[in-house]
């Protein structure tokens, strides 16, 4: 995983070598430095004990390791923190996907009341700058942080020996008996789109809506090692545990996504699929 602060950020290896940002918010050091200032910053939340890093920790992918999110005075979210690598090539926002620009994501942890809790006016005036300085600055520094140079990465390049045997393999089921590459695809692994995969569904009753009838945005794979828990209610606690929920077809429920079916891999099958799941993480200097 890689944070850049230079004015002409350096993609890594695998990503597409086009990282889009607004005409009203081109990428520039200074800005970059500034979002990163501003994302470790407590001053941003109402009692002073919360960041942006509070939930998005470096060390793990920029997600944490609670099921939910945990804001200021204990309070709780009702979602999983989600890792905020190559959200620059992202289309839409938050698990729903309510919004669609980083310049609009970022603004809206700090003054949601169970995360940072604070108007947009109390954090611009303490920090000394305009809602909108702090908007482009913190969306800057996250089209900042990427990850790609990867294991997997450097064998599809041609390093035939990037990837272990039970690797290769377990991209072959991941690209065919699997069917991961339904909703996992593109650079990034993520087709940006909104699925039904039941999770929000229990003994037939749906317990988020989120997009509609319990429809989640697909998340990328990259870093996926280092993000558990898993899924948007943080509700599966291992990388194994997700393999074997897809494996027997998801939870079923009238508006399940139709890519999703009983699988029938093999205790072999999965544990390559796993092998090429940590192929996944980045290069580390």
């Amino acid at each position: 995983m890689l944070i850049l602060v230079a004015a002409a950020i350096t993609i890594p290896l695998g990503l597409d070598l086009y990282l889009p940002a607004p005409e009203d918010n081109p990428l520039t050091a200074e800005k970059i430095e500034l979002g990163r200032r501003l994302f470790f910053d407590r001053r941003l939340s109402r009692d002073g004990s919360t960041s942006c890093s509070t939930c998005h920790d470096p060390e793990r992918a920029f997600s944490d390791d609670r099921a939910v999110a945990v804001g200021v005075f204990g309070r709780k979210g009702r979602r999983n923190s989600p890792a905020l690598i190559n959200r620059g090539y992202g289309r839409l926002f938050f698990w729903d996907g309510r919004v669609s620009t980083l310049e609009d994501q970022v603004l809206k942890p700090i003054e949601d009341p169970n995360e940072m809790d604070l108007p947009l006016a109390e954090a611009a005036a303490r920090v000394s700058l305009t809602p909108t300085e702090i908007s482009h600055a913190l969306a800057s520094f996250v089209r900042s942080i990427l990850s790609g140079d990867s294991p997997y990465d450097r064998f599809v390049n041609g390093v035939r020996t990037a990837l272990s045997a039970d690797q290769q393999a377990g991209l072959q089921i991941f690209r065919g008996k699997a069917n991961c590459t339904a909703c996992h695809v593109g650079p990034n692994f993520t087709d940006e789109r909104l699925h039904n995969t039941g999770i929000a569904w229990c003994d037939g009753k749906l317990t988020d809506t989120g997009a509609g009838q319990g429809n989640f945005k697909t998340p990328t794979l990259r870093e996926v090692a280092l993000t558990a828990p898993y899924m948007h209610d943080g509700s599966l606690a291992t990388l194994e545990e997700v393999i074997e929920y897809y494996d027997r077809g998801g939870n079923r429920n009238p508006q399940l996504d139709p890519e999703l079916r009983p699988l029938h891999l093999t205790a072999g099958e999965k544990r390559q699929l796993l092998d090429f799941l940590h192929s996944l993480k980045a290069k580390r200097n």
